[in-house]
């Protein structure tokens, strides 16, 4: 039976014909291309890269961008995108938001034109992977603390220091890499195959296990000059990179929320216990009057966000609002759902126990949900309580 997506109060009937056709292509695509392969990607902790030059047709990588073989859209547009990946799963639409939101807009909005020349078209068409290398084994929350550093050796750059949790690290064919140039961040653009760069995985996770997850080591890592980001310095540039996935990903939890929703809504229309559907039954209604008014406020959220963001209007901490509600809503969602399904929802032939564990990490990349508390805290109060 096909996935019907919530749309309580028609907030489809406010998109422009180009945007509805987008979400209703992805949602195609990843119904017929991508949820065959989730189990199996699941299972043996593996992204489907074969997948990644169809969506370089689709032109999902660096969807708003004008030029170098990308699609021009609208930010709506490609929060729509995200929503339909991550109804798939939370490690597809990661990867669309990394390639995309870290790697490149900061190579369009940040690099030279010669940077731009040589991977925005290879990254459009997903021909090249690329990676975002911010977080440090012991600064997550606080980069501005990054101890990794990049000395100036005249003909060169000297990069020493490492990254973890890396979406695409150990795939990667190019890094874009923030470290400290003489007390100030800067951004590097680091080749995989580069001497003394290593990538090595992280293995184990029970969440995100479609996603391929990394450490950057870089050992005396020369670099020539033309690496640098030459168009932005300070922490202003890795944070506004943040922000683009973050946008992201205020749209793609109400994808995950949906799942969840559609598949937990024909299991108790289906499934009866003393004689009627599970659906009927009081307890099990009020279930899904709960988690119907909070994914459908959570869609009101994020159109307004697209709508302020095509207007350019948009600041980061309505993006931080966006991102902490909705995906706490998604995981209680998923987290009601995996309920309503008894002992199903255990088992890997129902996606919603997937989606759970997946948002677990979108729960805390990004921004752990704490941290948009003290964001969303400032702009309240106009009193920062974390620096």
């Amino acid at each position: 039976m096909s996935y019907k997506a919530l749309d309580f109060l028609s907030y489809d009937s406010l998109l422009r014909e180009e945007e509805l056709a987008v979400a209703l292509e992805v949602r195609r695509w990843v119904g017929e291309r991508f949820l065959p392969l989730a189990m199996e990607a699941f299972e043996t902790d593996r992204f489907p890269f074969e997948l990644a030059r169809e969506m370089g047709e689709l032109g999902l990588f660096g969807a708003t961008i004008e030029g170098w073989g990308c699609a021009g859209l609208s930010h709506t547009a490609y929060g729509l995108i995200n929503r339909e990946l991550e109804r798939g799963d939370s490690g597809l639409r990661s990867f669309l938001s990394v390639q995309s939101g870290l790697v490149m807009y900061p190579i369009w909005r940040y690099g030279s034109r010669e940077q731009q020349d040589q991977w925005l078209p290879r990254l459009a068409k997903g021909e090249a992977i690329g990676c975002f290398g911010l977080t440090e084994p012991d600064h997550g929350s606080d980069p501005g603390a990054m101890v990794t550093r990049a000395e100036d050796k005249g003909d060169h750059f000297l990069l020493n220091g490492a990254k973890m949790w890396i979406t695409n690290g150990s795939v990667a064919d190019v890094a874009v890499v923030w470290a400290k140039l003489e007390g100030v961040v800067r951004g590097f653009l680091v080749e995989k195959g580069t001497p003394g760069f290593t990538a090595p995985l992280h293995r184990h996770k029970f969440s995100l296990r479609a996603s391929v997850t990394s450490e950057l080591v870089f050992e005396n890592v020369r670099i020539p000059r033309s690496a640098i980001l030459p168009g932005v310095e300070g922490l202003k540039g890795p944070l506004g990179c943040l922000n683009q996935a973050r946008y992201g990903i205020a749209w793609g939890a109400i994808g995950a929320a949906q799942a969840c929703f559609d598949e937990a809504l024909r299991y108790q229309q289906q499934r009866t216990q003393f004689g009627r559907p599970l659906a009927s039954f009081q307890l099990q209604q009020e279930k899904f009057a709960d988690m119907l008014t909070a994914i459908t406020a959570a869609q009101g959220m994020a159109i307004r966000l697209g709508q302020l963001k095509d207007e350019g209007k948009l600041g980061p901490a309505q993006i931080s609002l966006a991102k902490r509600n909705n995906v706490a809503m998604a995981l209680q969602v998923a987290r009601t759902c995996r309920t309503m399904l008894g002992a199903n929802g255990v088992s890997l032939e129902y996606q919603t126990g997937r989606h759970l564990l997946n948002l677990e990490s979108v729960y805390t990349y990004e921004g752990t949900h704490d941290i948009h508390t003290l964001v969303l805290g400032q702009a309240a109060t106009g009193i920062a309580s974390y620096a």
